[in-house]
């Protein structure tokens, strides 16, 4: 059985090679499927953004000998039987309620009604409420911070590239991240927080320094040889993309195991929610961006160069010589 370093010495000469350009019309069906799967997750179990975009009040008991959430639905429905409630454990020691926001005379009732259901002294029931402006204010700037990364991303990469098909491919695989990961997100039954926003930037960001640790390698197998070369332009990138398939699977269990920790930790032991939310993002993101890297961006740099005419002049030649090469062994 071969080694770990011989597997990855067989992968950069090319003596074993993965089919990442070649089937790669597999590869995108499945990232469609992918897609058009998460795309349709709220449908069947709808997004749930926190108070923070959504605006309302909030209610803390501090430290209850009693944590049935049933109670405090039952507290807060006697003074507003009408309204909405969200009650989750917080750190496996707090109960926290959430509500449609309140006037001061329904949260002075609401904070009443909790401190006695829970048979605690009412300066142990914390209150907050935000307005809807505000979330507002946070949705607005959490869109914005994502079209302006994505923005800079492009032109960034169209740069340092000199092409801006490589740019394309990157933008798109980044797309794909995100959809995927948020759909994840939601199925999983996780708010949409400000941490959870945090989370998918910065797994965008480590999906971006894959995908050009990758396309550097592409660009290099591209321009090397150049004309010289006797692998089509599909077949150098399939072989950049090989060359570097150990590295990203090694980044990408080296970066999960610390953030699964962290995740583990934050929702089954602390039960501490910002943890959560902002860990489940980067973990699901960060496998989510490997497969992206490889299956998805890579495949479609390839598809978008292949019809340039000094490319298929290229490709052509090279077919034609080794046609040639075939015959002549045939005859000898």
């Amino acid at each position: 059985m071969r080694s770990m370093n011989e597997f990855g010495n067989d992968l950069y000469s090319g003596k074993t090679s993965f089919p990442f350009v070649g089937r790669r019309r597999i590869w995108f069906v499945i990232a469609i499927l992918l897609v058009i799967g998460s795309a349709l997750v709220p449908l069947l179990r709808p997004v749930q953004f926190s108070i923070e975009f959504t605006g309302g009040s909030q209610f803390t008991v501090e430290s209850p000998a009693n944590r049935d959430q049933s109670i405090a639905t039952t507290a807060v429905h006697a003074v507003t039987p009408s309204v909405t409630t969200k009650v989750t454990t917080v750190s496996n020691r707090d109960i926290r309620v959430q509500t449609a926001q309140m006037s001061n005379d329904q949260t002075t009732q609401v904070a009443a009604a909790l401190a006695k259901a829970y048979d605690v002294p009412t300066d142990k029931v914390n209150t907050s409420f935000i307005g809807p402006s505000w979330g507002e204010n946070v949705t607005r700037q959490s869109l914005w911070g994502l079209a302006i990364f994505l923005a800079l991303t492009f032109l960034i990469l169209a740069f340092y590239f000199r092409t801006w098909k490589m740019s394309a491919a990157a933008i798109l695989g980044l797309l794909d991240v995100l959809i995927i990961t948020i759909g994840v997100y939601a199925l999983a039954g996780f708010e949409i927080s400000p941490a959870a926003v945090i989370g998918f930037l910065t797994i965008l960001a480590y999906s971006l320094y894959d995908t050009t640790v990758v396309f550097d390698k592409i660009r290099e197998n591209t321009t090397e040889e150049g004309a010289k070369s006797s692998r089509t332009f599909g077949e150098s990138v399939n072989l950049a993309v090989n060359q570097t398939l150990v590295r990203s699977i090694n980044t990408a269990i080296i970066a999960a195991l610390p953030v699964g920790a962290i995740l583990f930790i934050g929702a089954f032991w602390l039960g501490a929610q910002t943890l959560t939310d902002i860990s489940l993002s980067i973990f699901v993101g960060i496998i989510v961006a490997t497969y992206s890297t490889l299956f998805v961006a890579a495949p479609l740099y390839s598809l978008f160069r292949e019809n340039e005419a000094t490319i298929k002049d290229h490709d052509k030649r090279v077919l034609g010589a080794r046609s040639r090469a075939t015959v002549v062994a045939v005859e000898v």
